[in-house]
């Protein structure tokens, strides 16, 4: 069996039910098997894409992107998830990295075509590009294919990492690691056929992808698709197409509740909201199950699937800021420097094994070496654990700031900053100092209309955080560098001759 075997399998059960929903077609679960069995053809036919080949895609979110991973599936190949916020330079060298050999793209990306390049098949998703065919076209003569290759421990994915520390890995997840993900996502959400998951983050993410989609089709429910977030769109879908799950990071779900209508938004079909990626701001948790909603957080990585620790709905809430548990089919544990395991309530690396970790980094083995020890997957994020096992994330490790002996995480400090009624956003990194090896530093985006000092900040910080703790600067800009799921990129803060940060009206330091 392989993971487009599940596809199959509920279409048997239930031809007839709604598979996906995308810009107002449905596709049932016997249509959605049907094209991925003619796509699969199409790519081992006419497109002579072989078992352990590597499929590149650069499209929006669409359903044949869905169609196009279980077809990998069905015989073997590799898909590759391209991020479409990527510079072209960047595009490149992850294609030629994962040597891929077809590039499929939507037609919103086709002034990108000259990255098929010499020896690279290029196939429209959803046009025929100059002297390239069309998938539709290709699926239209139906038809069907397998390769013995293909089962639950081939690798099905190659999904690259944001790269905030040089250039970017590619973490292989197999087959085996999608349907593990699956089944933990189905225990965190109470999650059955009756339920219909709206999908608004980018499929080029794990978290887009795996967090409910595909586990939802494993489970025979519907997913409605959109092409990319936005807030009004959001809205009205939860309004009209009546979703019971979705998930949003917390730079979505801020979006939302800025948004004028959030008050009186129809939320009644929502049995929760699922968030993670970064930190999850307190105020926003209150504000999102004041409206009646479980919100529901997940831990975990690219290279876990990426589910790894998560609260359940059914679950213990009471417990604020935690993470959750490892989930049902992995192990977590936090480490210390020498690799030995910490106790309950002091702080160390989370590290992960289980059936959902990456199996290794693509044409990468000193990456995967250092990443993997006897099946731990080294996560290079910071947490404690509670005397019950409950997870505390504070940081990512290379984000620790190391002051006159001291370990100071920017996360805690940009947690209190956030909660200034003129901050709208914050961002802290380590600047080297001469007498303290390194000191903390703010860049904070001011709400829309407020008039805010350094002086006023500091002295709201004192309040709440010691003195080593306390930002020898604050820079205030109008944005700040994030990626495609609002995590902020602290290494071109860093950097920031590389990012163009923009004062909003006038630049204070202090």
């Amino acid at each position: 069996m392989d993971l487009s075997d599940l596809i199959d399998r509920n279409a048997a059960f239930t031809p007839d039910k709604p598979a996906l929903r995308f810009s107002g077609e449905t596709s049932s679960y016997a249509t959605l098997a049907t094209r991925i069995a003619a796509t699969a053809r199409a790519l081992r036919g006419e497109c002579s894409v072989k078992a352990g080949d590597r499929v590149a895609i650069l499209s929006a979110n669409h359903p044949d992107y869905l169609v196009l991973l279980y077809a990998c599936a069905r015989i073997g190949a590799l898909l590759v998830p391209l991020n479409w916020r990527l510079a072209e330079a960047e595009l490149r060298f992850i294609l030629d990295h994962a040597q891929a050999k077809l590039l499929v793209l939507e037609s919103g990306f086709d002034a990108l075509r000259t990255l098929a390049g010499e020896g690279r098949q290029l196939l429209g998703l959803d046009y025929a590009p100059d002297h390239a065919a069309a998938l539709p076209a290709l699926i239209a003569s139906g038809g069907d294919a397998r390769a013995p290759q293909a089962d639950w421990d081939a690798p099905l994915l190659i999904v690259y990492t944001s790269g905030t520390t040089g250039r970017p890995k590619g973490a292989v997840l197999t087959q085996r690691a999608l349907l593990a993900n699956g089944v933990m996502s189905q225990h965190m959400h109470d999650m059955t056929a009756a339920d219909h998951v709206l999908t608004v983050l980018p499929f080029f993410h794990v978290g887009g992808l795996n967090i409910q989609t595909t586990p939802a089709l494993q489970l025979g429910a519907t997913v409605t698709i959109h092409p990319r977030f936005h807030p009004d769109a959001v809205l009205r879908s939860f309004a009209s197409d009546r979703p019971t799950l979705t998930v949003l990071v917390p730079a979505t779900i801020q979006a939302l509740l800025d948004h004028p209508q959030w008050p009186h938004a129809d939320l009644s079909s929502l049995r929760a909201i699922s968030t993670g990626s970064t930190l999850v701001p307190q105020d926003q948790v209150d504000a999102v199950t004041a409206r009646g909603v479980p919100l529901l957080q997940v831990y975990g990585a690219t290279e876990t699937s990426p589910i790894a620790v998560y609260t359940r709905l059914a679950g213990d809430a009471a417990r604020p800021g935690s993470t959750g548990l490892a989930g049902l089919l992995c192990e977590a544990r936090i480490v210390d420097e020498a690799g030995a395991e910490c106790p309950a309530g002091e702080d160390g690396e989370i590290e992960v094994r289980g059936p959902n970790v990456l199996c290794a980094y693509w044409r990468d083995p000193e990456a995967t070496a250092e990443s993997l020890h006897e099946g731990w997957f080294r996560t290079g994020d910071i947490a404690s654990r509670d005397a019950d096992g409950h997870f505390y994330v504070h940081d990512r490790k290379k984000n620790m700031i190391k002051s006159g002996g001291e370990s100071i995480y920017p996360a805690e400090i940009e947690r209190v900053l956030l909660a200034h009624p003129d901050v709208a956003e914050a961002a802290v990194i380590g600047v080297p100092d001469p007498r303290w090896q390194e000191v903390p530093v703010a860049f904070v985006v001011p709400r829309a209309g407020r008039d805010i000092s350094a002086d006023v900040l500091r002295e709201f910080l004192a309040g709440q955080l010691a003195r080593f703790k306390l930002p020898r600067r604050f820079t205030f800009v109008e944005d700040l560098p994030r990626n495609a799921l609002g995590k902020v990129q602290h290494f071109r803060l860093r950097g920031s001759a590389e990012f163009p940060l923009r004062p909003p009206g006038r630049r204070e330091s202090g």
